[in-house]
C-alpha cells in the first residue's frame, strides 16, 4: 500500500533515528514545511543522485526515509528553522508533480527484525566506529564525538551506526537499502575495518 507524501531531496542521506536540522529557505520547501505542519508533520528525505539540491531539476534516488519534524522555528523574512527525526526507509513509487514542491506516491518500508544473535556484531561495530572516530579527532578531522553508545536493539543500533560514521553518501545510501540489520551491520563493519587501516597508515606518516 502506498500513500502520498511530501519529498525533500538533500544531498546527504538521512537514517531511521537519527536526528537531520534544516534550514528552510527556498520558497517551495517553505510551501512544503507550512502543510506539513498543518498535518502530520511528515515527509520523504531521499538522497540526490545527480543535480543540486536548490532550483530543482535533479535526479534522485528511490530509497529514502520517512522524517518527522520535531521542533520548527519560523524567523521574520519568512524562512524556517526545523529538527526533523527520521522514522523509517521508505521506496518511492513515483514521483508526481514538482510544483509547488516535490511530491510522490511512496511505499514504506520496515526497518527490519531484532535479532539477538547480532548483539556482538553491534559490539563490535561500535568498537570499530569509536576507533575510527578518535583516530580521525587525531588527525583534526571534523568528526562526531567519540563517544558512542549504540542502542540495545540491532536494529535501531545499524542506524544509528551508519549515521555517525564518517563515510560518503554514496556508501551511506548502499546502507540504507540494505534491508536486513545484520547484513547492515556486516557491511558497515568491512567499510569501518578498511578505514581503520587506512587511517593507520596516516598518523604513522607512511
Amino acid at each position: 500500500m502506498s500513500d502520498e507524501l511530501p519529498m525533500f531531496p538533500l544531498g546527504s542521506v538521512l537514517f531511521p533515528y537519527a536526528l537531520l536540522p534544516l534550514h528552510v529557505f527556498e520558497p517551495r520547501y517553505r510551501a512544503l514545511t507550512e502543510q506539513c505542519l498543518a498535518g502530520d508533520r511528515e515527509f520523504g528525505v531521499v538522497l540526490i543522485e545527480r543535480g543540486h539540491e536548490v532550483g530543482g531539476g535533479d535526479t534522485r534516488f528511490h530509497i529514502g526515509t520517512v522524517a518527522r519534524i520535531v521542533q520548527a522555528g519560523q524567523l521574520d523574512d519568512g524562512r524556517w528553522v526545523l529538527v526533523n527525526v527520521g522514522v523509517e526507509r521508505l521506496r518511492v513509487v513515483e514521483w508526481m508533480s514538482d510544483d509547488p514542491f516535490p511530491l510522490a506516491r511512496v511505499e514504506r518500508l520496515l526497518n527490519g527484525a531484532t535479532a539477538d544473535a547480532m548483539t556482538g556484531l553491534v559490539d563490535d561495530v561500535g568498537s570499530l566506529l569509536r576507533r575510527v572516530l578518535a583516530m580521525h579527532a587525531e588527525l583534526g578531522d571534523p568528526v562526531a564525538p567519540i563517544d558512542v553508545a549504540l542502542d540495545d536493539d540491532p536494529v535501531q543500533a545499524s542506524f544509528e551506526a551508519a549515521a555517525l560514521a564518517p563515510i560518503g553518501p554514496l556508501d551511506a545510501q548502499h546502507l540504507l537499502e540494505i534491508d536486513d540489520a545484520g547484513d547492515r551491520l556486516a557491511r558497515l563493519q568491512a567499510i569501518l575495518t578498511e578505514e581503520s587501516a587506512v587511517l593507520e597508515l596516516r598518523l604513522s606518516g607512511d
